[in-house]
């Protein structure tokens, strides 16, 4: 016989493993696509430097409409059917077998079963009614015949101290009803005995290798000090029931599919909650949820499918990791040097004005040389080690090598690391409908595809994102409340058409981007340490969960200008705006989009940032605005506007100081109408506004303090009266971007060039955690 004890460790320093946000090829092929494209624009650079500047202010991104997906339609009664005898709770004393228990044995009255000492054996299918007590016993079920198993549980309490209280082996079908009125208890040990070193099953209090349906409205208390609390090798169903499950390790568990049509449930558990794991067909290892109330404390992620995770209802509390305060510390990325105006990294940022600290040269030399060459660096646990690599002779090479060891890396990174998510789908995760709060260390809702959202209430607290889909996030109902994360909103593409959406995020607001962008401080210094001789290592490293690299900035005589567009080239990703409203409070960037943003409806408001090393509009491709109302405020480092190809119009105003929270801004036309009243709920010096109330031609003022009569919802203001505001320019729109300061109109963005005067992303101040002057860090993680 073989005894296996589950290992006291604390659960939050086991290992868990979790899907990969992003597939081993797509990483790898997204680290081969940048490093050629790197390799492409150095050597264009080495050509000239105006050929340089002129490529850089001609890259834009072509926005595809294919981008712009229909959200997913999908809900429970698409994945699970629920039949009759899922339901069926009935049962008579005339035509059931009958199974009492007490203490160290059991009677049997009828047939379909047997009674041997402690150990009750169901070996056909019928109607079996238990009751009563077993101090050390089990219930084992082995059925070879066609046919239901029903079981009663009418108040019963079994323990067992080496393995599952009742094990499910064989059955066609299992359905446990939990009689109503009855508190049934089952318990198991810390250790389980099994025949040999080849056995690892049974693993849970109530163990089914067969499907199993628990109905009934009585109450199931588990107890796990092994591992799991209930798990069935094959489906899950939950039709109704009260459920207070402590578990070592996971609560509930079905392999083919978990599918709750209602019930209340208690979880605690040291490793997930409730979790599907068949990862081998696309069609099963899904979570279905028609309603329930759920209370949900797990050490790992609180609801976790391989496939699909669809919420219809229900009402749900999760916390995760012991919750947001646990999260990782995060290290922000930086992203490499410019090509505009020359290409290099950008001077760092004063704190306040966003100006070149002093000494610092941002001329552009007279010549430069002929043959470009990249630093490139991996940071181990007491220094970077820097090697320089030529560019384009070597830079095909290392892109293949790194392709490849991205993968290897990748691999291993996600294998060990700890995933404490509170919903999460390694397919689609689509919520119809439920209220949730959650408190979550790391994501609160996190899919390795896409997010729909078409109905609920969520309030949401995280560590990490408040909502990531790796693919698409599509938001076209309901209530999001994101009350603490670093980032609120990420995927590839963002779809806001509805609902209502409330952000607060430490980094950015919104992040449209087709790669994660940050690590936590935890990372391995190993894996870094191990890259740091080669190019090629080093970006494989890049793509690594948990690698940090540091590339050096050219000397202080080399070009730092921001030119035209920035260092980062606009990418695939797109953030769309149709309708609905977005309130965004960022201490990185308010709408962040690696690619475009388009928005034809809803109304956006965004605070943040207050440093001059993030902006509230940061795009690197185009930001078409054709249609809704938009207001942002901010700092005036990296200012960005709608693009000049938009169709509805845009005002900008920069201020040459920073206004302080509350301060109001005020626009109205030539006539007195309001325009806009709007009371920033952080310091800014740059505001953009667009409406479709801006006309061409029109005359409009801009105020700023004053007081408002009116009712102001998330600082914007509706009705009432405005008064006692300083004007601040009177002007005339005639272009879709017009650019303001106290001094009047300016012909072009005064806080710097680029797409939409969106200009480079400028070195960010040390003191604000992030780059030291004339050092740029880049961080990658998936």
């Amino acid at each position: 016989m073989r005894k296996v004890t589950q290992k006291q460790t604390n659960p939050t320093s086991a290992p868990s493993r979790k899907p990969a946000s992003k597939s081993l090829a797509q990483k790898a092929a997204a680290t081969l696509s940048a490093l050629l494209l790197s390799a492409s624009l150095l050597a264009a650079c080495s050509t000239s430097a105006s050929t340089a500047t002129t490529s850089s202010t001609a890259a834009t991104s072509t926005i595809s409409t294919s981008a712009v997906t229909t959200p997913v339609k999908l809900t429970s009664a698409d994945l699970v059917t629920y039949k009759d005898a899922d339901r069926n709770t009935d049962w008579s004393a005339d035509s059931s077998t009958q199974i009492k228990l007490s203490s160290t044995r059991a009677v049997v009255t009828g047939s379909g079963a047997q009674a041997s000492g402690s150990t009750v054996t169901i070996s056909a299918a019928g109607t079996y009614v238990i009751s009563g007590k077993l101090t050390d016993g089990q219930i084992v079920v082995n059925s070879a015949s066609e046919g239901d198993v029903h079981i009663i549980l009418n108040g019963v309490d079994i323990t067992n101290k080496d393995s599952a209280p009742i094990y499910i082996q064989e059955a066609d079908n299992v359905i446990m009803t939990l009689q109503k009125g009855t508190e049934n208890m089952i318990t198991d040990g810390s250790s389980y005995v099994f025949a040999d070193s080849t056995t690892d099953e049974p693993s849970a209090a109530l163990f089914s290798k067969a499907d199993l349906t628990i109905n009934g409205t009585g109450r199931l208390n588990v107890k796990a000090n092994y591992k799991d609390g209930i798990t069935s090798k094959d489906d899950l169903k939950i039709v109704s029931g009260t459920f207070n499950i402590q578990a070592e390790d996971d609560g509930i568990v079905g392999k083919d599919m978990v599918a709750i049509a209602q019930g209340t449930f208690t979880v605690i558990a040291g490793g997930d909650g409730i979790k599907a794991t068949n990862d081998e067909d696309t069609e099963k290892g899904f979570v279905a949820i028609t309603d329930g109330t759920f209370t949900i404390k797990s050490e790992n992620d609180g609801i976790q499918a391989e496939t699909k995770l669809v919420t219809d209802g229900g009402s749900y509390n999760i916390t995760t990791g012991g919750g947001s305060a646990n999260a990782d510390a995060h290290t922000e990325s930086m992203p490499p040097g410019g090509f505009g105006g020359g290409g290099g990294i950008p001077p760092q940022m004063d704190s306040e004005q966003g100006t070149a600290p002093a000494g610092t040269n941002t001329t552009t030399p007279a010549s430069t040389t002929s043959e470009t060459t990249v630093s490139t660096a991996s940071v181990s646990s007491s220094a970077a080690v820097s090697s320089t690599t030529t560019v384009p002779a070597k830079a095909a090479a290392a892109a293949s090598s790194a392709a490849t060891n991205a993968a290897d890396t990748t691999a291993a990174a996600e294998e060990t690391s700890e995933s404490a998510k509170a919903l999460k789908a390694g397919g689609d995760l689509v919520i119809n409908g439920g209220t949730f709060n959650i408190n979550a260390k790391d994501d609160s809702v996190h899919s390795g595809a896409s997010v729909t959202i078409t109905g609920g209430t969520l309030n949401l607290a995280t560590g990490d994102d408040g909502i990531h889909g790796e693919t698409n996030l599509n938001i076209t109902g309901g209530k999001v409340n994101i009350t603490k994360s670093y980032e609120g909103l990420e995927a590839a593409v963002i779809n806001v058409a509805g609902g209502a959406t409330h952000v607060i995020a430490s980094d950015d607001g919104v992040n449209a981007s087709e790669g994660e962008t940050t690590t936590t401080a935890d990372a391995s210094s190993s894996s870094e340490s191990a890259n740091a001789n080669s190019t090629a290592s080093t970006t494989a490293a890049q793509a690594a969960d948990t690698t940090t690299t540091t590339e050096t900035a050219p000397p202080a005589d080399k070009p730092t200008g921001f030119g035209g567009g920035g260092p980062e080239s606009a990418g695939n990703a797109l953030l769309n705006i149709s309708g609905g409203t977005l309130y965004v409070e960022a201490g990185g960037d308010g709408l962040d989009a690696n690619g475009s943003i388009t928005m034809s409806g809803g109304t956006v408001i965004v605070n943040g940032p207050t440093d001059n090393g993030n902006g509230t509009l940061d795009y690197d491709g185009t930001f078409e605005m054709t249609g809704g109302y938009l207001v942002a405020a901010g700092s005036s480092g990296m200012a960005q506007a709608p693009s000049d190809a938009s169709t509805q119009y845009s005002v900008a105003m920069s201020y040459s100081t920073v206004q302080k929270a509350g301060t109001l801004v005020h626009l109205q036309d030539s006539e007195g109408n309001n325009i806009l009243t709007f009371a920033p709920d952080k310091d800014y010096q740059y505001v953009v506004i667009s409406s479709p109330d801006l006309a061409k031609g029109s005359s409009y003022t801009l105020y700023t303090g004053g007081t408002s009569t009116g009712t102001a919802a998330d600082g914007l203001y509706s009705d009432g009266t405005y008064s006692g505001g300083t004007k601040g320019v009177d002007f005339d729109i005639s272009s879709s971007i017009t650019w303001l300061s106290e001094s009047g109109v300016s012909a072009s963005n005064p806080n710097g060039g680029g797409f939409g005067g969106g200009g480079g992303r400028p070195q960010r101040n040390a003191a604000q955690g992030t780059a030291a002057q004339n050092t740029e860090t880049t961080t990658a993680t998936n």
